[in-house]
């Protein structure tokens, strides 16, 4: 659940990215579940897509507004030390300036004299301008995956594709398996992800040095059966990384292959949908 964060508290904290967190689905009802680390993910600044300078990473809907893009960009870094601004946007309403920390949208007026943090409304098309940028924002390429680091289930003909950040002590993963059984027709690859425990690395490292990866992974989330210990070279560390590249800070996350992401486990009706809108 993100709670809202008062202006003071960010004027007076040092860092920026220990207040600023994208929410997480509330385990309730029919909503999708997850799991959050004990610790939180990198900072948003050490965990946003790598950055080659104010030219690139400074940006504007307009080429003639990029130079006081530009200038907030340097004002806000001045006003709070050790953030780096990626990009910043002019927006609809006249004088404000959309700014990208990582994951997170903050606004502020040219000067950087005040700084905002909520939803920006359109309101004639009643339109959440702020979530439609940071449903935008977090859109992956599933063909930019390093699918080769990720366990590889195949169900029917595997026509449709998701992949998935999971912990093995993730109870909401292994619902989300449960679920998986229900459905036909679908390609699963599950980047290991254990942020929960040291166990949870442990266990990893058995299960993808497993003779059988996946039948290894299958036993243990549906059935609870402990892998049998093995050592070999593990796409884990860089399963982390690119989790935190990619703002994952609860599991299971789940990326399709329209590019869009759902943090939690669906319910079954819900993953179909998804799944068949994939097309």
């Amino acid at each position: 659940m993100k709670h809202p964060l008062s202006l003071a508290a960010l004027l007076l904290c040092g860092s920026l990215s220990t207040l600023v967190q994208p929410a997480l689905a509330e385990p309730s009802g029919d909503q999708v579940l997850s799991t959050q680390s004990s610790s939180r993910a990198a900072p948003a600044e050490s965990s946003a897509p790598a950055r080659d300078g104010t030219k690139d990473r400074v940006l504007s809907t307009s080429p003639a507004q990029s130079d006081s893009a530009r200038a907030v960009a340097r004002v806000f870094e001045q006003r709070f030390p050790g953030i780096q601004v990626d990009a910043v946007r002019v927006t609809p309403m006249n004088g404000i300036f959309e700014v990208q920390v990582g994951m997170d949208l903050l606004y502020t007026d040219a000067q950087v004299d005040y700084v905002l943090q909520g939803s920006m409304i359109d309101a004639q098309a009643r339109r959440d301008l702020t979530a439609e940028r940071l449903e935008a924002l977090q859109q992956v390429a599933f063909d930019s995956l390093p699918l080769d680091h990720a366990i590889k289930q195949v169900k029917g003909t595997g026509a449709r594709k998701v992949a998935v950040f999971e912990d093995p002590n993730c109870g909401y993963c292994k619902q989300l398996h449960r679920t998986l059984e229900d459905v036909d027709n679908v390609t699963v690859y599950t980047f290991l992800f254990p942020i929960l425990s040291p166990d949870s690395t442990t266990r990893s490292r058995d299960i993808w040095c497993a003779a059988d990866p996946a039948k290894a992974w299958k036993a243990w989330m549906l059935n609870g059966q402990d892998p049998a210990k093995a050592e070999c070279d593990t796409p884990i560390q860089t399963n982390l990384v690119l989790g935190r590249k990619l703002n994952v800070q609860g599991t299971p996350a789940l990326f399709f292959a329209d590019g869009t992401r759902v943090n939690g486990a669906l319910p079954l009706e819900a993953l179909k949908q998804k799944l068949d809108a994939q097309g």
